[in-house]
């Protein structure tokens, strides 16, 4: 199906489209105007799901370039060059790479596998950088090889990297990019990845003295969460780094702040403060808890938040490392391009997750159920759940009565929740139904996807000239060149 030429939706079926299910308390998602044109064709969702299979991952990456045009603006505005990587493990389609590609952006790759689909899919290799967090031996040997950008995480794979280029002997020059651990403080957690800044700095000027042939060209780092001063306090001590490499007769050239660039599921700032009071509040007894069992869910993304993605980049760069200097002033005056690699916020609006009931059923204690032909693991990341409210997609069959409920997945244990919330089906559910689960193109499709039982994965499409075709990579072979051991 093709999105309407007036790009318009009609608002009264999208109403009727959120009216079939609602979360209590109701988290409505916000939809991209692809999104409710394909929704509010029933017949095409089904034809969809019917030809690639349950679940199915829709996509349409028209919002990617839209969404890089927002921190590129804020960047501008700020008198800093901005590189953007697209963080490929955020979705692992094909799909998304040609994308990548046709809107001129760069690809933050995690695997050798991402990297050789980044190279035959024509990603030019400067456009490339190689943030791994585990690099074998071969997936080192094909990025220097490439001419890629190396992050360096620690000093194993900086000595395993200069043995590489040693063995392959000749003049090299790799992009090859140090990543710092932050000191933890009051801003700043502690961090897995990377190595101190003494650490570092001890490092390079060995390699200066040896005269070893990687030459840094930049600094990167990679926080968890989403909180601005943090990233502000690690750019101080990022431009320390880059000072001190300077010094030593490295020419760093950017600075590199990693993903976590916050983006909003939801409009309604009201329904998400609602939430957690119905969520705190909630009744213990299972048959009426808002949650499955009354469980918690406490480790949640921020569904709803502010500011995101070009406000938040603006309010960055704004923010002081130092008493008088900001981001923006450190990064100018060292005539240092800003990089950052999101993946969430970048494929905001990029894609949806449909599925099809199979069973309304119940508990032996009376929970009503509806059963989808999908597995938890294909809509969920690290959270605790997706809150999102799902919509539903009539298929013609005859609906049950009215109820609040569940969704279950296929997987043979009694957690098996699609999601963890009370939904509430004001006029019933049929077999047949889908349950699109919006918003979903950003990590949660593929980070955590499981074929347990051998069930199998999610078909991907791509909305392409045609309608929704078929992505390459669900033909592809994993392939898992984890190379000999030691070096």
């Amino acid at each position: 199906m093709s999105p309407r030429p007036d790009g318009a939706a009609d608002p009264s079926a999208s109403s009727t489209l959120r009216a079939g299910c609602r979360g209590l308390p109701p988290l409505t998602a916000r939809l991209s105007p692809w999104m409710r044109h394909l929704l509010e064709d029933p017949d095409a969702c089904a034809a969809l799901v019917e030809g690639q299979g349950s679940p199915l991952n829709v996509h349409d990456f028209s919002a990617l370039p839209e969404n890089a045009a927002e921190l590129d603006a804020a960047a501008r505005e700020a008198g800093v060059r901005l590189g953007i990587f697209v963080a490929r493990k955020a979705n692992k389609t094909l799909g998304l790479v040609e994308a990548v590609r046709r809107s001129g952006l760069g690809l933050d790759v995690g695997s050798h596998r991402e990297l050789e689909q980044a190279l035959e899919l024509g990603i030019p290799p400067s456009d490339i950088v190689v943030t791994a967090a585990i690099k074998p031996l071969p997936l080192l040997r094909l990025a220097l090889e490439a001419g890629t950008t190396l992050v360096l995480d620690n000093l194993d794979e900086a000595a395993a990297a200069a043995e590489l280029l040693s063995a392959a002997g000749g003049p090299a020059a790799p992009a090859i990019a140090l990543r710092l651990a932050p000191g933890p403080n009051d801003v700043i957690a502690p961090t897995r990845f990377g190595e101190s800044a003494r650490t570092w700095r001890e490092w390079a000027a060995a390699q200066a003295r040896d005269h070893a042939p990687l030459r840094i060209q930049g600094v990167h780092f990679h926080l968890h969460g989403y909180d601005p001063a943090s990233r502000a306090a690690a750019v101080g001590e990022a431009v320390e780094l880059i000072d001190a490499l300077r010094e030593l007769g490295h020419r760093p050239r950017f600075l590199d702040i990693g993903g976590g660039i916050p983006m909003s599921y939801l409009d309604d700032g009201e329904e998400w403060a609602a939430f957690h009071t119905a969520h705190d509040g909630q009744d213990p007894d299972p048959t009426r808890s808002l949650t499955w069992r009354a469980g918690p869910l406490r480790q949640v993304y921020p569904y709803h938040q502010q500011p995101v993605r070009g406000q938040w980049l603006r309010l960055l760069l704004e923010l002081g490392t130092r008493p008088g200097t900001t981001v923006a002033e450190e990064l100018r005056s060292r005539e240092l391009e800003l990089r950052c690699e999101p993946g969430r916020s970048l494929l905001d609006g990029c894609g949806m997750t449909l599925a099809r009931v199979i069973q309304r059923t119940t508990t032996s204690d009376g929970i009503p159920l509806v059963g989808l032909e999908m597995n938890r693991t294909q809509c969920r990341s690290t959270s605790d759940d997706f809150l999102v409210d799902p919509l539903l997609v009539r298929s013609g069959g005859d609906p049950s009565e009215p109820f609040d409920g569940f969704l279950v997945g296929a997987y043979c244990i009694e957690e098996e929740l699609i999601l963890r919330r009370r939904l509430h089906f004001p006029q019933g559910v049929a077999i047949g139904d889908l349950l699109a689960l919006p918003n979903t193109a950003g990590y949660l499709m593929h980070i955590l996807e499981s074929a347990s039982h051998q069930l199998p994965l999610a078909s991907n499409v791509v909305h392409g000239e045609h309608g929704f075709d078929r992505d390459g990579i669900d033909a592809v072979a994993p392939q898992r060149p984890w190379g000999p051991p030691g070096r």
